[in-house]
């Protein structure tokens, strides 16, 4: 997996390379964040579905793309709450078929609903069925055809999806996965792993841009550990990336402070008692330490509040301080016993539904930091960035702009290389 990703980032510095040499300006401002998005959605193509959806070498539309980005506000975070409740009767009607009838009866009655908002979402639904269809049908073939077939495929059948398709057809008809939850699988695959990802990555950015001392001192540890003796760079094996420190540091910390994903709801499959870290008054003035949580009750996880919570991370939990991660977690984060599946945080959750992908993003931040870094400085735009809350976390150049963008102002290195 790793060789792909980096194949996929040097593209992408070409590409950033390119844009910038269209211009007499050294330090021109580009969009940023449009490049990180086509870079995560390319990542997951050929890491996750075998497939390449931008070869990232122009400004080209790309319809799939922008449908990703367009659910984004669509998605029942960003909407008012009459939008809200309009898209849980839409959920309700999409996941109960022995009360509505069969699916295309139910895309019908949704086809119905005279809302600007829900006709969008179902469009946008559509674009990204209809080319995991397209995706799977080639896959599906290919392994039909035999392995030669298969190794002329984007990452010759070694991306995941290729790997679940392979092992779906060895075993018995009653236990393969259904067509519809393959397709299920891949739309996941793609909308979770893109826009979470991509915007992450614009934030480590704009937070390096704005404490260039951070971002002098990992491009220093990646220049010791990447560079050549000709000055270019030397693509890292995977243990040997995810051991060095400080670029480790800087994304936990960026991941601690701010997740890209605030808080997610929870419905609980049955009557449970709850404990609480710390007691809390109830109605009638009895200290509580514990309380029921009914069987279909809808519990919010407010991940951003738990990462920031200073009991557990001090008095510092709300300032960005990379090097808190280079010495020991302080004891207090250790006996909160937080129960995420990553560095005592809550931004990929825990249990079974913690996020499958959080060692492919993990991987694709790192890839792109050391690659990018090594060869760019990043300066904070001269118009003002402001990181607004929905779903996911975005940026724009207003409070007003509805337009998820985000200039940073590059400027190109070079070294003088000793022949």
């Amino acid at each position: 997996m790793t060789p792909i990703f980096y194949q996929t980032i040097h593209r992408l510095r070409e590409a950033i390379s390119c844009e910038l040499n269209q211009t007499a300006d050294c330090g021109q401002e580009i969009d940023f964040l449009n490049w990180m998005g086509r870079a995560a959605l390319e990542l997951i193509g050929q890491g996750g579905l075998g497939y390449s959806f931008d070869p990232l070498v122009a400004n080209t539309e790309n319809t799939f793309g922008d449908a990703l980005k367009a659910l984004m506000f669509v998605y029942p975070f960003h909407l008012s709450y009459r939008h809200f409740l309009a898209a849980r009767a839409i959920a309700f009607c999409l996941t109960t078929p022995r009360k509505l009838g069969p699916p295309r009866l139910r895309r019908f009655l949704i086809s119905l609903v005279p809302d600007v908002d829900i006709q969008e979402l179902r469009q946008i639904v559509d674009i990204v069925a209809d080319r995991s269809k397209e995706i799977l049908d080639g896959k599906r073939k290919a392994l039909e055809d035999g392995d030669e077939a298969v190794n002329m495929q984007v990452g010759e059948g070694k991306d995941i999806m290729s790997i679940l398709l392979r092992q779906n057809m060895k075993i018995e008809d009653s236990e393969k996965l259904p067509e519809h939850e393959l397709l299920a699988q891949m739309s996941t695959f793609v909308f979770a792993a893109t826009d979470t990802t991509s915007n992450a990555l614009a934030r480590i950015f704009d937070l390096l841009a704005q404490h260039q001392h951070v971002q002098d001192k990992l491009r220093q540890e990646i220049l010791e550990s990447c560079d050549s003796e000709d000055g270019t760079f030397t693509d890292l094996s995977y243990d040997k990336l995810v051991e060095l420190p400080y670029l480790d540091a800087v994304c936990r910390e960026t991941l601690r402070l701010y997740p890209p994903v605030s808080f997610v709801t929870r419905e609980a499959e049955r009557d449970i008692v709850l404990p609480l870290s710390e007691p809390i008054q109830g109605v009638d003035g009895t200290p509580m330490k514990e309380i029921l949580v009914p069987n279909g009750t809808t519990v919010i996880i407010g991940i951003r509040a738990c990462n920031r919570n200073k009991a557990i991370w001090g008095e510092d939990a709300l300032e960005w301080k990379p090097d808190r991660w280079l010495d020991s977690v302080p004891g207090s984060v250790k006996e909160a016993r937080v129960p995420g599946i990553y560095a005592n945080l809550m931004t990929f959750l825990g249990g079974g539904r913690a996020c499958i992908g959080f060692k492919f993003s993990q991987l694709e931040m790192k890839v792109v930091l050391a690659v990018l870094l090594h060869s760019f400085k990043f300066l904070p735009s001269s118009k003002g960035i402001v990181w607004n809350f929905a779903g996911i976390s975005y940026p724009t150049v207003s409070p007003v702009d509805k337009k998820p963008s985000m200039p940073m102002r590059i400027e190109p290195i070079f070294r003088n290389v000793v022949v």
